[in-house]
């Protein structure tokens, strides 16, 4: 989903610089959403189908110019058997093998610059934008409780991979620092975590609540919304605490003020919110860190430290 949202400057790019220009869009069926209201795309092309039946629909467009912004196997494929002039996106994997195997930092540039300069052939420039998100004509108004009308924060409970998310001990940890009213956002995934800090804020007892803030009150909405539900709630608050997710692009799409946690991946990987304000709430102090650019099931070094000892102070 992330990718997906960092390439929303580019058809706004090409949009500005031929404005009479048709824009297709093709992706995954299930990151289809993303561009379903983008007033830059003529059509999205949902890539759900071979990839033989994909290349002969895309044939059938008789397209002046194909844009590469994955440059994998798949597009690639497209790309020689289109017969089209095409301009591909460059990857920088040496750079981040060499950053997550050897720790060598060559400063890599964030992935939406990179994308907006596969555009640099063609003489078009960055715009100095942001990314893109826009909403569907039908999306509902979502009440929330009225001691949210003064002002909330969004929590961000998961991540697709376990070591870029934090433990729900953590997660409680930092709910009680915000120490205000929380919107919990998530998927069917997170709705067992959601409820264990939820449950906690409420039915803890006076012990434990005796050594929390007072003031931190949780409305969990994890498994209860789409995605675009889940981005309205997030365009509706003041804050948004966010591990490396495509929720984080989403809110840096929508100008939000967020707090990045990072934990076995790194934003010098080039996947921090761009062009947004922004914190980053992570671990400086280890040596394996980043690990990788995507996550993991598990932490390779078996401790976890990027996680469970990260601090919320600052927030």
């Amino acid at each position: 989903m992330g990718d997906v949202v960092l390439t929303t400057p580019v058809p706004r790019l090409l949009k500005k610089k031929f404005p009479k220009s048709k824009i297709h869009f093709i992706t995954k069926d299930e990151y289809s959403y993303i561009y379903d209201n983008n007033i830059n795309i003529d059509k999205v092309i949902r890539f759900k189908d071979s990839l033989i039946k994909i290349l002969t629909r895309l044939r059938s467009e008789n397209y002046d110019l194909v844009v590469d912004l994955h440059n994998n196997l798949r597009s690639n494929f497209l790309k020689l058997f289109l017969f089209k002039t095409s301009i591909t996106y460059k990857k920088y994997f040496f750079k981040r093998w060499l950053l997550t195997n050897l720790k060598i930092n060559l400063k890599i540039k964030h992935i939406a610059k990179s994308y907006i300069e596969t555009l640099l052939k063609m003489n078009i420039y960055d715009d100095g934008e942001g990314l893109e998100f826009y909403f569907s004509k039908k999306i509902k108004e979502i009440n929330l409780p009225s001691i949210y009308n003064r002002g909330f924060s969004a929590v961000v409970v998961g991540a697709k991979h376990k070591t870029k998310r934090l433990t729900y001990k953590k997660l409680i940890e930092l709910c009680d620092k915000i120490n205000g009213p929380i919107v919990l956002v998530g998927g069917k995934s997170e709705i067992s975590v959601s409820k264990k800090i939820e449950s906690f804020f409420k039915y803890s007892d006076i012990k434990v609540r005796d050594k929390l803030n007072k003031n931190t009150h949780i409305y969990n909405l994890c498994g209860k919304l789409n995605i675009e539900e889940s981005a309205y709630i997030i365009n509706l608050s003041d804050k948004v605490f966010t591990h490396d997710t495509g929720f984080m692009h989403i809110a840096s799409a929508l100008k939000k003020n967020i707090f990045s946690i990072f934990g076995s991946t790194h934003s010098n990987l080039g996947f921090y919110p761009f062009r947004s304000s922004f914190s980053v709430i992570e671990n400086n102090n280890l040596s394996c860190r980043p690990c990788t650019k995507i996550g993991y099931s598990n932490c390779p070094a078996g401790h976890f430290k990027c996680m469970k000892d990260l601090k919320f102070d600052g927030i």
